[in-house]
């Protein structure tokens, strides 16, 4: 009985000045929206990257080159990065390296990949374009689909024939509307067949696969680039429980294509993503598995929502400030009110109890127009990404909602102590002789 009075009392305390209490629970307001739209941006750009790593399958292991290295007090993945960002080559990654992966028990099916850049023209029409050099089994590993001709074969791959499959989006400006079967691209000064053109597939990893041309992987590598190395290879598993497990073979096939001696890992060492059970310090190469990508995405996501969480904290602060800066102004405006409270028998307890209840009401109003606005906007913005063709998944998590009520009690707690003490202590006397 003596809670549910307070309350009331406290509602008639902000109901008194509309205008000041709107004010105070601005600030508050503006931070609790952020959190729920923070946690729903999170949720949506993790659920958009993780979908574009799945449109490549989850169940096929990834080789990659990877620059060797031996530094103490760096990950290995951080010093092949920034080997590669600066300029460093490697070319050990071979089609033979591709075919003895797959000789493996547990691989199913795999392919070999480079890319390249050249001018490619028909007619009067010219443009520089991404070739995609391929084995011929990527159709089928890749889940790609032929919407007109066929994708090349594996005899032609091996016979460096000069065919090519463009994307729908390189038809359409070479040839327009007209047919494409069976005429001529004129790419690096040597002429190619259009035997094909693939679906609209979209773009993933900042890749528009419907921008790009498809070509043998040895007609690239001979015809057009002089090379004798891929970029990297990807393997289709039979049975994904055993992943790790094949990912390791592969690991011990490339290691002995590449006369790689590995020594086993320190076992007090911290395991890192994309180790097997020894240490790929040497190795010129790195062979994960997709449950490996989408977690290291899902550390990366999760990583920037804790970091946007913690700007957003300073908002949430600045709210809580105004509210204590306000609940000043109120105590010293209800000196006498006070003052006769306590005359008249109010404790201590009931003071403070009265002041922390109206700054949690107010911060509690906040936090409800906060999650409602905060809803809505994380709404809005799932529509407008969509209508930009991305695949954005409208969530917001329990989690969200939990910070945001945590937020409010404990702001409003904390921002309302200090203001409740100074009432608490205000001699009864004093307090009604100020006027």
């Amino acid at each position: 009985m003596k809670i549910r009075s307070t309350i009331k009392t406290a509602f008639k305390a902000l109901s008194a000045n509309k205008t000041r209490t709107a004010l105070t629970i601005l600030g508050m307001f503006i931070g609790i929206t952020s959190v729920i739209i923070v946690f729903s941006a999170g949720e949506g750009i993790k659920g958009l990257i993780l979908g574009q790593v799945e449109m490549f399958g989850t169940d096929i292991i990834e080789t990659e080159v990877k620059v060797p290295t031996g530094k103490k007090g760096v990950s290995a993945d951080t010093q092949s990065a920034t080997a590669l960002v600066q300029g460093v080559q490697i070319t050990t990654l071979k089609l033979k390296d591709m075919e003895d992966i797959k000789k493996l028990s547990n691989i199913k099916n795999g392919y070999a990949a480079i890319i390249g850049q050249e001018i490619a023209s028909q007619g009067n029409e010219a443009k520089k374009i991404m070739i995609f050099g391929v084995s011929a089994s990527y159709i089928d590993v890749d889940k790609s689909e032929v919407e007109f001709g066929r994708f090349f074969s594996e005899e032609e791959d091996r016979s460096l024939a000069r065919v090519v499959v463009l994307g729908p989006k390189i038809k359409k400006t070479l040839f327009g509307d007209s047919e494409a079967l069976g005429k001529m691209v004129k790419i690096k000064k040597a002429k190619f067949k259009v035997v094909g053109v693939l679906k609209s597939k979209g773009a993933a990893m900042q890749m528009d696969f419907d921008d790009m041309a498809y070509m043998p992987v040895r007609t690239l590598q001979k015809k057009i680039m002089g090379i004798d190395h891929v970029l990297y290879m990807v393997h289709q598993l039979d049975d994904l429980s055993l992943a790790d497990e094949s990912a390791e073979e592969a690991r011990l096939a490339m290691r002995k294509n590449h006369d790689i001696v590995a020594p086993p890992k320190d076992p007090k060492a911290v395991k890192t993503i994309g180790e097997g059970p020894t240490d790929t310090s040497k190795d010129d190469f790195r062979v994960v598995t997709m449950a490996e990508s989408i977690e290291v995405l899902g550390t990366v996501t999760n990583a920037i929502t804790l970091l946007l969480l913690a700007i957003v904290a300073i908002s949430l602060v600045v709210g809580g400030v105004g509210i204590m800066n306000i609940l000043y102004v109120v105590v010293s405006e209800r000196t006498m009110e006070i003052g006769l409270r306590k005359a008249v028998g109010a404790t201590y307890r009931d003071i403070m109890f009265q002041i922390i209840i109206e700054s949690i009401l107010i911060t509690s109003l906040a936090s409800l127009a906060g999650i409602i606005f905060g809803v809505a906007l994380a709404f809005l913005i799932s529509i407008f990404a969509k209508s930009y063709g991305l695949a954005w998944k409208f969530l917001i998590p329990a989690e969200a909602y939990i910070t945001a009520i945590l937020f409010s009690i404990i702001f409003g707690v904390l921002f309302g102590l200090f203001p409740a003490r100074k009432a608490a202590k205000l001699d009864p006397i004093v307090a009604l002789r100020k006027e």
